[in-house]
């Protein structure tokens, strides 16, 4: 699936057919949701969400969303990521199949809490 250059999370999510758009704006939905404060831009060509740094980013792809929450976003929840790892800090959610929205959320509330601890660091 060729990715679109987009200047924003809409205009990304807008250039998709409609089964593929559905899963991304689920997918956004989710990580607005357990972390409202994060604010959303385009970084490396998709839709990023940034609270003191990069927090996640989601990308689509021919027959996945995939999902970038940093390695240590995956490493934390390593048995229940495996079905979706595929590499260092991805996972790759299939389109025709629904998100795993637990997991998608428990790991964007640990990443918020790793960037947070960051922040109180300096």
């Amino acid at each position: 699936m060729k990715t679109p250059k987009a200047e924003n999370v809409d205009a990304y999510i807008n250039d998709f057919p409609d089964a593929v758009r559905a899963r991304l704006t689920e997918m956004r939905s989710i990580i607005r949701a357990a972390a409202p404060e994060a604010e959303e831009t385009i970084s490396y060509g998709m839709p990023t969400f940034k609270l003191n740094g990069n927090l996640v980013h989601f990308a689509a792809h021919t027959s996945h969303v995939g999902f970038y929450p940093m390695p240590e976003g995956v490493d934390a929840f390593d048995a229940e990521a495996a079905p979706y790892r595929s590499g260092k800090g991805t996972l790759q959610f299939p389109i025709d199949k629904p998100l795993p929205e637990s997991l998608i959320t428990r790991i964007v509330n640990f990443r918020v809490s790793e960037n947070l601890k960051k922040k109180k660091k300096r």
